[in-house]
């Protein structure tokens, strides 16, 4: 089948490790993802008129196979800019530049690049909406989107509260939490004292969601349907030679979208993408150098058997 074409809202920016540079920022990580899976993705972000960074956004998305005409420019304002800072035993801090190009997405130009693509799915996230440009420009294009709309909170400084992420949820169709974050929302909205299946059935009663997917690490993950049912489960996926987990969370995304994209069996391809995410913590930063390597997790996908729902 023709997959549907998906549309993702959101940053773009370069991640500092100590020892260089990675093009980076999740909807650009799960945007490259599924150019590099076969699936048709729309990006729409902002970068540098013309600055290094930029460059090596454009170079990255060109090497993925990711098309550029929903990358607006911008004169006044640089890239974006992530400083990672890893922690001894594994994990990382942020340190997110303020100001970037990204925090400025053009609505017009947002609206025209939908207009013209007609994607049937829509990614967005809550980082890109930390400045009051882009998170008008974001809200108004989920508001007036007609497909399935997929939220992934990314919980950060500077879009970790509670009215940020409820404005967000209200937004949404689907939600991609991990188990921090469903906690976080928990507290908020008052369900801290919940089990896990109560937190989510809350979570889904009061924003009215469809879906709720929770990657809980080395738990593995569940997915929620209404009521706080739990409609599939998988164990966590080893990865016997770990480098860092930047950009696992946004594979997982990313065949997640996929295989909305392709019509395949949702608990097969949600079993997939927690392998995939594994994949991705045997590498260094959010995506592997070459996207052949990537074919093999296309050819996977593609194999998959039909949702029961197509």
């Amino acid at each position: 089948m023709t997959p549907t074409s998906i549309a993702v809202l959101g940053e773009a920016l370069v991640d500092e490790f100590h020892d260089g540079q990675v093009a980076g920022g999740a909807p650009f990580n799960v945007a490259r993802s599924l150019a590099a899976l076969g699936v048709p993705a729309l990006f729409v972000s902002r970068i540098g008129a013309d600055d290094y960074n930029g460059r090596l956004v454009m170079q990255s998305a060109q090497r993925y196979g990711l098309a550029l005409h929903g990358l607006q420019r911008d004169a006044a304002r640089a890239t974006g800019r992530v400083s990672v800072n890893e922690r001894p035993g594994g994990g990382h801090d942020f340190v997110i530049h303020p100001d970037a190009a990204w925090d400025h997405l053009d609505a017009a130009a947002t609206r025209a690049a939908l207009a013209e693509a007609r994607p049937g799915l829509l990614y967005f996230g809550s980082l890109a909406q930390r400045h009051p440009v882009s998170r008008a420009t974001v809200r108004a294009a989920a508001k007036g989107f007609a497909g399935p709309r997929l939220l992934d909170l990314n919980l950060r400084p500077g879009t970790d509260t509670a009215e940020l992420a409820a404005e967000s949820l209200m937004l949404a169709d689907w939600v991609k939490v991990n188990d921090e974050e469903l906690a976080r929302l928990a507290g908020w909205f008052g369900h801290a004292a919940q089990g896990e299946a109560a937190q989510a059935a809350a979570l889904m009663d009061r924003f009215a969601l469809q879906r709720l997917v929770l990657t809980r690490g080395a738990e593995g993950w569940r997915l929620y349907g209404q009521g706080g049912a739990v409609l599939a489960e998988g164990a966590g996926q080893a990865q016997p030679q770990l480098v860092d987990t930047v950009g696992a969370g946004d594979a997982f995304t990313a065949l997640l979208l996929a295989g909305l994209a392709l019509g395949r069996d949702l608990p097969a391809t949600l079993a997939l993408a927690n392998r995939y995410a594994a994949f991705i913590c045997g590498l260094r930063g959010p995506l592997p150098a070459h996207p052949q390597a990537l074919a093999p997790w296309r050819d996977a996908l593609q194999v998959l058997p039909p949702s029961s729902a197509s």
